[in-house]
Order: structure tokens, then sequence, then C-alpha cells
């Protein structure tokens, strides 16, 4: 017979020209695990909250003010037809806010009874750290903050991991009248 290839033979010279000439697969990265959380400041401090924690961000609504409530609680907003307490959480803590304005922001928290907006000086957005930059030693803090703090991400600085779950079930927090 003659030098002719079978067209199976023809297909395994093309499998093997192609597998000859493929490129390789790409080198498997390593992945760095990342926590990520809505980032804030109170004073001079960073903290994040959990993504989970936070229902959204919002500018400080306008708020009309109650009578026989405590000095944190701020007043009432409507937002989008419902009834948002709005509560300073700088007060709350004894600290002030913030005098600019312009850079105060309300998180939004809704945990089973309770929706509530955190008034606080600055919000940075959402912030990642990576996970084994995470510690439960907690630098020194003030006995009223300790129960909401979780631990702590190491940056440049450290970021508190504040829980707005944990300070909705907080007996403190709920009693707001004189």
């Amino acid at each position: 017979m003659s030098d002719a290839q079978t067209p199976f033979q023809t297909l395994l010279d093309i499998d093997q020209r192609c597998r000859a000439l493929a490129a390789g697969l790409p080198s498997q990265q390593a992945t760095m695990q990342t926590w990520s959380g809505i980032g804030f400041r109170m004073g001079e401090r960073l903290f994040v909250a959990p993504m989970g924690e936070v229902g959204e961000v919002l500018h400080e609504p306008r708020y009309t003010l109650l009578p026989g409530v405590k000095s944190w609680v701020k007043g009432v907003a409507n937002v989008r037809g419902r009834l948002l307490p709005v509560m300073d959480l700088c007060g709350f803590f004894g600290a002030e806010l913030s005098p600019l304005r312009k850079q105060r922001r309300v998180l939004v928290v809704d945990h089973r009874d309770v929706f509530a907006g955190l008034t606080v000086d600055e919000v940075f957005g959402m912030q990642h750290f990576p996970v084994d930059t995470f510690s439960e030693q907690l630098p020194l803090l003030e006995a009223s903050i300790q129960p909401f703090i979780h631990g702590v991400f190491q940056r440049e600085q450290a970021w508190l991991v504040f829980s707005p779950h944990a300070l909705a079930q907080h007996q403190r927090f709920l009693d707001v009248a004189y």
C-alpha cells in the first residue's frame, strides 16, 4: 500500500501538533483570605462593622427632636416611609461628634426588633483585611465600648471590629427614655 495516512492518523497528527504548540495552564496563584466590613471613624479611632450587620449607609437625614429621651438620641427621621430613630453613637459612648457635618454618616442597623440609625463621624466604605491580621487581643479601651468590640485588625492603625448587632441587643442602648 501507499504512504497515505488514514483520516484517523491525520487527526492524531493534528492532536500531537496542537499539544506541542499549546500554552501551559496558568500557574496557581496563592489566594489570600480576606474579611470585609464597613469602615468608619468615631473621634480618632477607626472601626469596622461586619458587612452583614449594616443594612445601609446614609447621609445624615433631617430628623425631628423627641422629648424625654437621653441626649444621645438625636431624633426620628422618615427614610422612604419608615421611621428611623437616629442615635449619636459618639454621644452614647460619652464622646462628641465631629463638628464637620458634611462627613457624618448614619449606619442603619435592622436587627430583630431594632431599626436604628447610628450617626458616626465619617464612613470609609468597604474595607478588606487579610484574615491573618486579626487579633482578639484588644488595646486598652473604655469599659463602655468593650462589650461591642470583638477583635482588632492591624494595618497602619488598629481597626476595631464593632458589632452593631451586639449594640442593638444591649439594654443600655435600648433604654432611651429618662
